[in-house]
């Protein structure tokens, strides 16, 4: 197919009247400055390139709007959290993540890293099938028309508490897998069922310094290391984990995966929120992203990352849902430079073009597609047509748009070529009924288990 966009943003800038070329799901020409003929499927507004949403919890989908009554804290919010994961079936997880990809969809993301950890059955007890919430994930995002890094997470402990790990709660169960020699026999097992296919990739996570040990998290990052996969870790979210860290182990949580050859090139940590001087210096040398999920660390509370000193060290910078409080990539990185200027008091800490990158190249080469994010040839055939006349963009500079559009303004996604979102509606799934179906069954499971 080909494709004429009236602006696009291609690796060197905003350009118009850019003619896009497809084969095969990939970018074979790219032509400015032209104008539309008969044959070209014309995409008003601005192109951008696909958008990666770099760290999802897709079963959070289901907490949206519900969690707001008693107001608490990040760790009483978590016990809704465990209700909802305590229930999911791999039937349950599929529906619901098919409807919060499609979601995702909608607002223009073409790739979800997928931070997962829900691996067993509720009691801790092996499903027949080792991969079967693993397994429902990729079948979600396969029919929501999203590209999917699995980011097989190890979990082992309860919490890093009064100075030594917790046992798993009961709610925790069902995310561990005993020690991480067996973590790392299953996720290989894993990789090797899903050699060879073309829109999902097998990575790594450690959940937290708090539910990994030094040596556990060693295995985690020795595993990434021999397969050349992405490595993603939460850190440093809330003061908590700093405070236990410093007690037990002497050392930051960013001093700890560092310590235990956990940074790097690969490796992206995801909050981020309280890191100090030495810390950023780490990540940093290491070459380590930051994903920052700003409507996340806003609704629980968490802090405002250090955008601005991250940005300055040179560290990658990318964004994620997290636990979709919003389904919105645009405004997620807009809040990196929304949250970089309450910190600092001036505007202008990230210029509209690497607010773009966060949301489209770092994303992908996070999540290790580092073939897309770009409207170039050779990469694949990603693009996001953001309208110009719609009450919110109406006037804008097509090259300030990342700064003012959102999901809402989203008219057209195409992903490896393929049209996913057409007119703003995703052209397989009704996704406001498919999302209010699955969240109320959802809820109704919970209910009938207290």
């Amino acid at each position: 197919m080909t494709f004429w966009c009236e602006h696009a943003w291609l690796p060197g800038g905003l350009a118009a009247g850019v003619r896009v070329e497809t084969d095969a799901g990939r970018v074979t020409a790219v032509e400015p400055g032209t104008t539309p003929d008969a044959t070209d499927t014309v995409l008003p507004g601005v192109v951008l390139p696909g958008l990666a949403d770099a760290h999802s919890h897709a079963f959070h989908r289901a907490l949206r709007g519900r969690t707001h009554d008693d107001g608490g804290s990040f760790w009483t919010w978590r016990e809704r959290m465990y209700a909802v994961a305590d229930v999911l079936t791999p039937a349950a997880y599929e529906e619901l993540a098919t409807a919060t990809y499609a979601e995702l969809a909608l607002a223009g993301v073409t790739a979800v890293g997928e931070f997962h950890y829900v691996h067993h059955a509720p009691d801790g007890g092996r499903y027949d099938d080792p991969h079967a919430m693993a397994g429902a994930l990729r079948r979600a995002a396969s029919r929501a028309g999203v590209r999917l890094t699995l980011l097989d997470t190890c979990y082992l402990h309860g919490g890093l508490e009064d100075g030594s790990y917790q046992p798993l709660a009961p709610a925790q169960r069902r995310f561990g897998d005993g020690d991480a020699d067996a973590w790392r026999t299953r996720v290989e097992a894993l990789r090797s069922a899903w050699a060879g296919a073309d829109d999902v990739r097998v990575g790594a996570a450690v959940h937290s310094v708090r539910a990994l040990a030094p040596d556990e998290i060693a295995v985690v990052a020795s595993w990434a290391r021999e397969h050349g996969a992405p490595l993603h870790a939460h850190l440093s979210e809330q003061p908590g984990e700093n405070r236990a860290a410093r007690s037990v182990h002497g050392t930051s949580p960013t001093g700890v995966l560092d310590a235990a050859g956990a940074l790097g090139p690969r490796t992206t940590v995801v909050h981020g929120v309280h890191l100090d001087a030495d810390d950023v210096a780490r990540l940093a040398a290491s070459g380590t992203a930051v994903c920052v999920c700003p409507t996340t660390e806003r609704d629980l509370a968490d802090g405002l990352a250090p955008v601005d000193r991250l940005a300055a060290t040179g560290v990658p910078l990318c964004v994620g849902s997290d636990q979709h409080v919003a389904a919105d990539l645009l405004a997620e990185a807009r809040g990196l430079e929304e949250h970089a200027r309450l910190r600092t008091g001036r505007r202008g800490v990230l210029a509209p073009a690497a607010v773009v990158e966060a949301a489209t190249a770092a994303g992908h080469r996070a999540l290790g597609w580092d073939d897309a994010g770009r409207i170039e040839v050779g990469a694949r055939a990603d693009l996001v047509a953001v309208a110009l006349d719609t009450p919110a963009t109406a006037g804008t500079d097509p090259a300030q748009l990342a700064l003012v559009a959102g999901a809402r303004d989203v008219r057209t996604v195409v992903r490896d070529g393929r049209t996913v979102v057409r007119d703003g509606r995703h052209v397989d799934l009704d996704v406001a009924s498919a999302l209010r179906t699955s969240i109320a069954r959802i809820w109704d499971l919970v209910e009938e288990g207290r």
